[in-house]
């Protein structure tokens, strides 16, 4: 922990605060609460109390939260992302559990499933924004903590803890689901078990078509990060579910392709991948980031260099390059 100076002055013990703050949200004045948490923490940091700063910001932030008070309570919890940086705190599994607390306040909204009059469309849209409120609160929160994470002392891209949360609440909490970055988040986290809940869920309502692509996207996304093992893990667990639940396997060339690739980087194996990647072209351009994630997968696990995206443009990659575009 970061050292902190002696309590001095005539700042109270954090305790006072926060329990005089707590009366002042449940009354209702949300507003006034909120100037008071913001301002009287950053007394408590100006004074290197950090750990009572945090006690006071992480009341203020669930408490705001469990009242509805969305961007009141995101603010706190950014304030409080801020200190642990402000006071060099290493991360740990109390801090983790602490930024987890945190983030399991930020409301779940359901969106209303039947839809009739005027007055329906009007709820709709105003769940709609308050969802999206949520979901960017919540993003900008985590995001900040995964910031934190990888600075002093998770993994080079953050606990892969917050990885997950931030991919479960983008998942079921946004209004347009994005699965391109919920699986960014996912194949950075450590619960491929849980990723592939997600991808069975997410195939029980997308489009026709969609399911397959977003299991070969999963699986190409750890590829690229060498994670052949995760890889393995996703694909297993999900056929062990979709078969719990009678649920059909999408059955498609792109999944045949994948199934292949998972069988052929567990060799040395360089000309039957590329084999394969001429063989299902058509599959693989239904997305065009494929090949990109497949030009990183030969790099990682064959030592194949990516092209230079100037290569082959003579004389006009050379002044490109003069102009500073490389």
């Amino acid at each position: 922990m970061s050292r902190e100076r002696p309590k001095r002055g005539t700042l109270p013990p954090a305790q006072e605060n926060i329990e005089k703050l707590e009366k002042v949200v449940e009354e209702g004045n949300y507003y006034g609460a909120q100037q008071m948490y913001k301002s009287i923490s950053a007394r408590y940091v100006s004074a290197q109390r950090y750990s009572e700063a945090l006690d006071l910001l992480q009341s203020g932030a669930c408490n705001q939260l469990k009242h509805g008070q969305v961007t009141c309570g995101a603010e706190l919890a950014a304030l409080f992302v801020d200190t642990l940086v402000k006071g060099r705190f290493p991360y740990d599994d109390e801090i983790l559990a602490r930024v987890r607390k945190i983030y399991k306040e930020f409301p779940r909204i359901p969106v209303p499933q039947q839809l009739g009059d005027l007055d329906d469309m009007q709820q709709l849209s105003e769940t709609l924004g308050a969802a999206k409120t949520c979901v960017e609160g919540c993003s900008s929160f985590l995001k900040a903590a995964l910031k934190w994470s990888a600075e002093f002392g998770a993994t080079r891209v953050g606990a892969p803890e917050i990885h997950v949360m931030l991919a479960n609440y983008i998942y079921f909490e946004s209004p347009e689901v994005d699965m391109v970055r919920v699986s960014h988040h996912f194949i950075r986290g450590n619960n491929p078990k849980e990723f592939a809940s997600t991808l069975v869920n997410f195939m029980g309502k997308c489009y026709p078509g969609e399911d397959d692509l977003a299991i070969a996207r999963a699986i190409l996304m750890y590829l690229s990060l060498g994670n052949l093992r995760d890889a393995n893990n996703l694909m297993d667990e999900i056929k062990k579910q979709v078969e719990s639940k009678q649920l059909d396997f999408p059955q498609s060339d792109l999944i045949q392709f994948i199934s292949f690739l998972l069988q052929t980087l567990l060799r040395d194996a360089l000309p039957l991948f590329n084999m394969l990647r001429a063989k299902y072209k058509s599959s693989l351009d239904r997305e065009p980031t494929f090949h990109e994630l497949l030009d990183e997968i030969a790099e990682k696990f064959y030592g194949v260099r990516r092209r230079n995206p100037l290569q082959g443009m003579g004389m006009f990659g050379e002044i490109f390059k003069m102009m500073g575009g490389e």
